[in-house]
């Protein structure tokens, strides 16, 4: 494809798209000058298109390093519906279908490629590489790469090695769920200190969060599930048994829903992928620990039936939500259980380092789990960013708990912290607080300090309460690359001379899930709204199944609301909506024009949706 040199021109040409996202625009110039970047941006924020739009601008072709093949054919779809020559390379092709790859590579028929890390690093696949023409590279899901990253993996070490072997390629790293530590272990694993790094923040807006405490489970899963049974959803389960049973329990409620884990045979994994992404199945059940990589934009919510191992993990199954922007939500059913049975999985680690990260990051999901404040703040807090305001969408906000003076035990507390000096962790500052004379308190002669006891009239679970909301509001920070240590903040300073006061959250024992639409909803509510964007989602349906594609791949959601709201009426006014470019107003737009043509033309004379006089059967009279 001849990309224009100027990237907003490529951008709304081929993606149809007509303005970039925060930062998009820098990194995409950083790029096509040839300079290395390290980008942290949240799920469905547009990470693709900071790689893509150089790889069409530069000269050669952009290898793109992906773990997850399922993501990889996603991406390839998306981009071929917009008319890029675009290619996978993985375990999933035929010998003859790689051969085809490979020979489309050397002819320099391919804007992009996308492989396997594994793949690329063969030496035999590098010394190829050499005789083509590389326009970028591209490493998607950098925190893998990162011992404290949530899903490590040793595969993507080796990675490290592309600087030496393309030292003249313009190279870039995306994470959309890097915490500081897992960023500053990254950017020198994979040769990139000298980059410019981008951080465009993790929050989603769109994204509704809500923690309920297990209670029946499967009753509330279905409480949650029965408004939105049509649907396009995911439901994560801890155990592959589990999520063979809560299939099969949902399907014989009626729900088209199938299970997806790492135990299952390739083709039955493959069959329930691609169902879900043509709209065949409504919901997939799936493990926890297995990445599904779906790049399905119209995801409307995400459930959690038992809890993540940590909050990147969280955040990134949840952010498989809302990719289009559109109002989703986000379900977590809660249960000390499941924080036993987290536990135990991975106490049986032989990597001691490991372990006390992942039980240090099991920690903060907790936290976030029994959090009394806005989850947004504490999720965005766990990843370094402060939400100046309460976000306003969820559970904690649209449903506050009851709100007490703790100024002096926020005193108490952040005075302790500082008496042990700011060595240790939650559990020894409660002891202290709460006057526990076991060993360890005795050993640091810390049952001599003035904070010793000052807080006995309070449970460890109410101080837990404390703590957990001094660390969400910002008085106190959790160094997990110490031991999950305690340590005081700039903002605690005039809290502790009293110069302010403090609120927080009594806790709450149960909450209901809401089922009221977030304010940010921007599905189509009106009757003749509705039944116009069914009828082009019927079109787009007909067109997908005849080409073999998923439907976000004709046009997503979020665009064909755009020609419900519009309703353009010429080729000029269908390539103004976004999402609608040239190559798919050529191969798409006269279809649904006619489609709003129609439907416009009868609701204006009511008389053309009845039977004109005279055509009914007069055999009868």
């Amino acid at each position: 494809m001849n990309a224009s040199p100027d990237p907003l021109t490529t951008l709304r040409r081929v993606f149809g798209y007509r303005a970039f996202r925060p930062l998009q625009r820098q990194i995409i110039e950083d790029l096509v000058r040839g300079a290395d970047a390290f980008v942290l941006m949240p799920t469905g924020g547009g990470k693709s298109l900071c790689y893509q739009i150089p790889a069409l601008i530069r000269p050669g072709v952009g290898i793109v390093v992906s773990p997850l093949i399922s993501l990889m054919k996603d991406q390839v779809d998306a981009l071929r519906g917009n008319g890029v020559a675009a290619a996978c390379l993985n375990s999933s092709l035929s010998s003859q279908q790689a051969r085809q790859v490979l020979a489309e590579l050397h002819s320099g028929r391919l804007s992009l490629l996308y492989i396997a890390p594994e793949r690329l690093m063969q030496a035999g696949f590098l010394d190829r590489l050499r005789s083509v023409d590389i326009a970028l590279l591209a490493i998607d899901e950098a925190h893998c790469v990162s011992q404290w990253g949530h899903d490590f993996r040793p595969e993507y070490v080796q990675l490290g090695e592309l600087r030496r072997h393309f030292p003249g390629v313009p190279m870039i790293a995306l994470t959309a769920t890097a915490d500081p530590q897992t960023c500053e272990d990254a950017v020198p694993r994979l040769g990139l200190s000298m980059a410019k790094r981008y951080l465009a923040g993790f929050d989603r807006p769109n994204i509704r969060y809500t923690v309920l405490d297990k209670c029946r489970p499967f009753d509330q899963l279905m409480t949650f599930l029965e408004p939105r049974r049509s649907e396009a959803g995911i439901v994560y389960a801890l155990s592959r048994r589990r999520v063979e049973e809560l299939a099969k329990r949902l399907a014989d409620c009626g729900i088209a829903a199938a299970a997806y884990h790492a135990g299952l045979p390739n083709e039955r994994r493959h069959a329930v992928q691609e169902a879900f992404r043509k709209d065949e199945l409504s919901m997939v059940v799936a493990t926890v620990a297995f990445g599904m990589g779906i790049d399905k934009p119209d995801v409307r919510f995400v459930a959690h039936y038992d809890l993540p191992k940590n909050i990147e993990g969280y955040y990134q199954e949840t952010g498989r939500a809302g990719r289009d922007g559109l109002a989703s939500e986000a379900l977590l059913l809660y249960g000390m259980q499941d924080v036993v049975m987290v536990r135990n999985l991975l106490e049986r680690s032989e990597n001691a380092d490991q372990k006390r990260i992942e039980l240090q990051k099991l920690n903060a999901m907790v936290d976030f789990a029994e959090a009394l404040t806005c989850r947004r703040r504490v999720l965005l807090g766990y990843f370094g960013e402060h939400l100046a305001t309460a976000c306003g969408n969820c559970d904690v906000c649209l449903n506050p708990p009851e709100r007490f003076d703790a100024t002096v035990e926020a005193q108490k507390a952040l005075s302790c912290v500082y008496r042990v000096g700011q060595r240790f962790g939650v559990k020894h500052v409660i002891d202290v607080l709460r006057g526990a004379r076991h060993e360890r308190v005795r050993r640091f002669r810390h049952d001599r300090l003035s904070t010793f006891a000052i807080g006995a009239d309070r449970s460890a679970a109410e101080w837990r309460s404390i703590l957990r909301q001094l660390i969400h509001q910002g008085f106190l920070v959790q160094d997990f690359s110490s031991y999950g240590v305690l340590k005081l903040t700039e903002r605690s300073r005039p809290l502790l001379k009293g110069e302010v006061t403090l609120e927080l959250a009594r806790p709450r024992v149960h909450a209901t899930p809401s089922n009221r639409r977030p304010q940010t909803a921007t599905m189509p509510d009106h009757p003749d709204d509705k039944v116009l964007f069914d009828k082009l989602r019927a079109l787009r349906t007909r067109l997908a199944r005849d080409q073999g594609v998923p439907p976000f791949v004709v046009f997503g959601d979020a665009t064909l609301i755009q020609m419900v709201r519009r309703r353009p009426g010429d080729p000029a006014g269908l390539l103004a909506i976004s999402g609608v470019g040239a190559h798919k107003l050529a191969r798409y737009g006269s279809g649904f024009l006619a489609v709003i043509e129609e439907h416009c033309r009868r609701t204006a004379d009511p008389y053309e949706t009845a039977d004109p006089p005279g055509s009914g059967d007069l055999g009868s009279i």
